[in-house]
C-alpha cells in the first residue's frame, strides 16, 4: 500500500486570507494554456494572433469558472440548488463540474470567436490541446485536498486519505485521472493538432477520448455520495454525462473528415493581418 503524502491544502495563508492549491492548480492552467495558445498563435493556420491570445484565454477562463460552477449545481446538487438558489454562489464550499465547463468555454468561444471575426470551429479547435493540462492540474489539487478519491481496493496501489472516515485504501483515482485527462490526453491532442486537420477534427478528438477516459475512471471512483450510482446499479453521474461525449466525438470525426477542408494558410492579405493592423499590433 502507498502511503498518502500529506500536503496541506492550503498553499498561503495571510492572516484571514487563505488560497488553496486546488485554486492555484486552476491559475496554473491558465498560465499555462496561455503561454501554448502563444506557441500555436504562430502557426500559418492559426486562426488567433498574439494580441489576441490574452482576451482569449480570458474568456475561456470565465466560461471554466461559471460554467463549471453553474454544471454542478446543475448535474450534482440540483436539489440544494432549488432549495436554496444562493449557494450557486458560495464557490468557497467548492464544487465544480467538467461538463460544465466545457459548456462554458464553447459559449466563451462562441462570443470570442465573433468578437475577432473568425469561426467557432476554427477557434474550437485551436482551444482543445491548451484544455488537459489544466485539467491535469485540476486533478492534482483534488489529491491534494483529499477529494473525489476512489474506491476501495486491495492492490498495492492503494492508499489511505487521513480525511476518509472510513480509512479504507482506495484507488488515487485523482492521479489517474491527472495522467490520462492531463498527460496523455494533451500529448495526444498536441501530435495530433500541429498541422492542419479538418475542422472540428480537433475538437471531436478532444470530446471523443476525454470521454472515453472519463468513462474508464469512473470504474474505479467513489460515487459522491449524494448521488451514488445512476442506472443498472453501477454506471455514475460521470459516465452518464460522458457517453454523449464518446457518441459526440465520433460523429464529429466522421463529419469533419468526410465533408471538411482543411484551413488555409494566411496568404498575403489574410484576415489576421488585417486584424493585426487594426489593432496596432498590440
Amino acid at each position: 500500500m502507498l502511503t498518502y503524502p500529506e500536503i496541506d491544502p492550503v498553499a498561503i495563508a495571510i492572516g484571514p486570507l487563505k488560497v488553496h492549491w486546488y485554486g492555484l492548480m486552476y491559475l496554473f492552467g491558465f498560465i499555462v494554456a496561455w503561454w501554448l495558445a502563444l506557441r500555436r498563435s504562430t502557426r500559418p493556420w492559426s486562426p488567433v494572433i498574439k494580441s489576441e491570445v490574452e482576451d482569449l484565454i480570458l474568456y475561456c477562463a470565465i466560461g471554466v469558472v461559471v460554467g463549471g460552477r453553474l454544471g454542478y449545481m446543475f448535474f450534482y446538487n440540483f436539489p440544494q440548488l432549488m432549495e436554496n438558489p444562493l449557494s450557486l454562489l458560495k464557490v468557497w464550499e467548492g464544487g465544480m463540474s467538467f461538463h460544465g465547463g466545457l459548456v462554458g468555454v464553447m459559449l466563451a468561444t462562441v462570443l470570442y470567436a465573433r468578437k475577432i471575426g473568425t469561426t467557432f470551429p476554427a477557434l474550437i479547435d485551436f482551444v482543445a490541446p491548451l484544455v488537459p493540462i489544466g485539467l491535469g492540474l485540476g486533478r492534482l489539487g483534488n489529491f491534494i485536498g483529499q477529494e473525489l478519491w476512489g474506491r476501495p481496493t486491495e492492490g498495492p496501489w492503494g492508499m489511505v486519505f487521513p480525511k476518509d472516515p472510513e480509512l479504507l485504501a482506495r484507488h488515487p483515482s485523482q492521479l489517474y485521472q491527472a495522467f490520462l485527462e492531463g498527460l496523455v490526453l494533451f500529448a495526444l491532442l498536441w501530435w495530433f493538432s500541429s498541422k492542419p486537420r479538418p475542422r472540428l477534427a480537433v475538437g471531436g478528438m478532444f470530446v471523443l477520448f476525454y470521454g472515453i477516459f472519463r468513462f474508464l475512471v469512473e470504474f474505479v471512483r467513489e460515487p459522491d455520495g449524494h448521488i451514488g450510482f445512476d442506472l443498472f446499479g453501477w454506471m455514475t453521474r460521470g459516465q452518464l454525462l460522458s457517453l454523449p461525449m464518446i457518441v459526440a466525438g465520433i460523429a464529429l470525426l466522421v463529419w469533419s473528415y468526410r465533408t471538411q477542408p482543411l484551413p488555409q494558410g494566411r496568404g498575403k492579405a489574410s484576415n489576421k493581418e488585417t486584424r493585426s493592423q487594426v489593432n496596432g499590433g498590440a
